[in-house]
């Protein structure tokens, strides 16, 4: 069973169909990536499995249980944390004030417990511990989606939603960003990606799906979306085409 799965899923912003039929599954433990041109639906794909765009037809199973129409909230307590696009970090706000607001969801968590979690955020993104008391807003980009991707994992979720975690970054921090990426698998965190540089986001995945004006063509393993002539025309040619 995987633990993420859209069977048929439909979306709309008023009369536009943004999302028409995905279908896509993610498997515990996998990194899965999410390819396609800008206005594709990538990220409506993300915004429809975290609650807050709306699905008008088709199903979004958490483990087998539906979670299509349940408030974005309650989908977070169940194991779902998503890191929009564009970071959006509170910018008035510490570095550490920023990670414990991500476990807000989770109820009353000892204040022991907290720590010792932010703590371990430190371990993961070293350079956030330097900038613990620095306010959000003085950060560079960088520094912000690391932040951002910090607070998405003190929800402690079974699956985490990237949306477009490169964006805007320089290739030395995109490099350690998708080394983190890696590492935040390999502690048990199930990733979906959606990545504009094809390249790294296919050099870090087990799986990737290419999205078309609201559909999936293709899907495959990293050399499967490689070995695909459409895709490498398409997505893979210039080595840094938006995704």
């Amino acid at each position: 069973m995987a633990l993420l799965e859209l069977r048929d899923v439909h979306s709309a912003y008023g009369n536009v169909e943004a999302l028409r039929g995905v279908s896509l599954q993610v498997n515990e433990g996998e990194i899965v990536t999410l390819l396609g041109a800008n206005g594709a639906g990538k990220s409506t794909t993300l915004r429809s499995i975290s609650g807050l765009t709306g699905v008008t037809r088709g199903d979004i199973l958490l483990s087998g249980e539906p979670i299509t129409r349940t408030a974005a909230e309650q989908i977070v307590r169940l194991g779902v944390a998503h890191v929009p696009e564009g970071r959006r970090i509170f910018p008035g706000l510490t570095v550490r004030e920023n990670i414990m607001i991500g476990a807000s969801g989770r109820g009353r968590v000892p204040r022991r417990q907290l720590d010792r979690e932010v703590e371990e955020m430190y371990a993961i993104f070293p350079d956030l511990l330097r900038l613990s008391d620095a306010l959000g807003w003085s950060l560079s980009g960088g520094q912000q989606q690391m932040l951002a991707v910090a607070r998405g994992l003190m929800s402690c979720p079974r699956v985490l939603l990237l949306d477009e975690p490169s964006l805007g970054l320089a290739p030395i921090i995109v490099q350690q960003l998708f080394a983190t990426i890696r590492s935040i698998r390999e502690r048990g965190t199930t990733v979906l990606l959606v990545e504009q540089n094809a390249n790294m986001a296919l050099s870090v995945a087990d799986r990737g799906y290419v999205l078309v004006t609201g559909r999936i063509t293709v899907e495959g393993t990293p050399s499967e979306l490689l070995g695909n002539e459409e895709v490498r025309a398409a997505y893979l040619g210039g080595g840094n085409q938006a995704a």
